[in-house]
């Protein structure tokens, strides 16, 4: 049976958004474990495919973290659990969606990601790490291609059904139920979901990764241990972490055992890790003067990193009520104090491009490239300057400059719109353009702007030859998600 990328990411979100979880208690057909024969089901370019079409669909239903350092972060340390896991070769991409609900998950291709309610609520980087490489053992561990080998062999009605059920589920609670309610008169329903084996086997695997990645093997039961004890404050809004990942005492007992099996000493968290949950709080906490008033009591607490990281909290808050001079003088004392920390002279030129003072900005970038040259996330905000100034021939040297793994970001597209836009060529603006769209699930919108590059003045047989490819495989893909939804 051959699977195309659209219905295969589609059917591996139910990891995610569990319809059945809104409808109530439902009947399920328990998935036998079927051994690990999906090597034989997909293929690694197959798998490279799915797991894309996966990601561009989150972006029409979550809120996938743009900031370019918040992601650096994440992926810095995704890879540095992915190059000590058993399967160091596999391909992984990690982000952070910027909600509040307390969630991380495993998607196909080793696309991972972590809600900034869940890093919010981990007290150590090692808890953090801890959840990622769980959901790294869950990908090595081949476990989402079994379930979906198992859901595969449903008809195709079926599958559509409860396709569509789960996606209608996800817009309104109502819609689903009644939609399943309709599966459930034929007599047909099924749940894609980890069983305890695949649990415990990725908590076995995770940990080995997270101790030969230099993080505290006793942070994973620590964490789920939390964790569970605080769903009494919860009522019936469990975390979605905890009705995809069950968290029973005996896994917290089995975690616990095999921690102790590993040496006692330190870790350390890094100064990267506070500074990024304290950008992540400025960000997702819609009341500014909680936060303030957080970071306010923070200032005299804790630790001597602890307390500047209060003060950089403390920056960002008023940098994003707009008070320029206030959260300026902020991180000029910082940068003064911390040369060496790139954050802080980082907040200290966006200062500046916030305040439109972008002669100041550019001098400021480009000091800050030139001596972190490695830093992707100082070039994707040097870029975004240059433009401002009115230098796209720069922006687009330092564009292609940029890593492949960059590259694949949709922030990446924009810009490059944005260059050719400047450049005045319209063409190519729209080509770009149509490409972002694409990449955050939005393919319609991506059909328009090659049909206006169409439209463009004096185009060469080369780019009429790009435009015509890329319109006809975005038509074939949105006719696609049509017969899915």
């Amino acid at each position: 049976m051959k699977f195309n990328p659209t219905t295969i990411a589609l059917a591996l979100s139910l990891v995610i958004f569990s319809a059945s979880q809104q409808a109530g208690d439902i009947t399920k057909i328990e998935l036998p474990d079927m051994g690990d024969s999906s090597g034989t089901l997909i293929t690694p370019e197959e798998e490279k495919e799915f797991g894309e079409a996966f990601f561009r669909s989150l972006h029409s239903q979550i809120t996938i973290n743009q900031d370019a350092e918040i992601q650096q972060y994440i992926q810095t340390i995704g890879q540095k659990l992915a190059a000590n896991s058993d399967t160091p070769s596999h391909p992984f991409h990690f982000f952070v969606v910027l909600e509040n609900d307390i969630n991380a998950f495993a998607g196909p291709g080793g696309y991972i990601g972590v809600n900034s309610g869940l890093m919010l609520m981990t007290e150590a980087e090692s808890e953090l790490a801890s959840v990622m490489a769980h959901e790294i053992g869950h990908v090595t561990q081949r476990h989402l291609f079994r379930a979906a080998e198992a859901a595969g062999r449903l008809s195709i009605p079926t599958m559509a059904a409860t396709l569509a059920a789960i996606l209608l589920g996800t817009q309104s609670a109502a819609m689903g139920q009644a939609a399943i309610m309709a599966i459930q008169a034929g007599s047909v329903q099924f749940q894609i979901n980890f069983t305890r084996e695949n649990e415990e086997e990725a908590d076995r695997v995770g940990m080995q990764t997270l101790a030969s990645s230099q993080f505290d093997p006793r942070s994973m039961p620590s964490f789920f241990e939390r964790l569970q004890q605080s769903t009494r404050y919860y009522g019936q809004n469990i975390p979605e972490f905890l009705r995809t990942h069950p968290v029973t005492a005996s896994r917290i007992s089995d975690t616990r055992g095999r921690a102790e099996t590993y040496p006692y000493k330190q870790y350390p968290d890094t100064l990267s890790y506070q500074l990024t949950k304290a950008k992540i709080r400025v960000l997702t906490i819609a009341d500014d003067t909680e936060v303030a008033k957080y970071f306010q009591s923070k200032l005299s607490q804790g630790t001597a990193d602890q307390r500047v990281v209060a003060r950089y909290g403390m920056g960002l808050v008023t940098l994003k009520a707009q008070k320029i001079k206030e959260a300026e003088a902020i991180f000029q004392q910082l940068s003064q104090e911390f040369p060496n920390q790139v954050q802080y002279a980082s907040a200290l030129a966006r200062t500046a491009l916030e305040s439109r003072d972008y002669g100041t900005a550019l001098t400021r970038y480009k000091k800050l490239a030139e001596q972190y040259p490695e830093n992707e996330a100082i070039k994707l905000d040097y870029i975004a300057c240059l433009l401002k100034v009115n230098k796209p021939e720069q922006a687009k040297e330092n564009l292609l400059s940029l890593s492949p793994e960059t590259q694949q970001l949709p922030i990446y597209w924009q810009l490059l719109a944005q260059v050719y836009s400047d450049l005045k060529q319209p063409a190519e603006s729209h080509r770009y353009l149509a490409e972002y769209y694409y990449a955050t699930g939005q393919t319609q919108n991506a059909i328009l702007q090659i049909k206006l590059a169409q439209k463009s003045k004096g185009l060469n047989f080369f780019v009429s030859s790009i435009l015509n490819e890329r319109l006809n495989f975005f038509l074939v893909q949105e006719q696609e998600a049509r017969r899915n939804r």
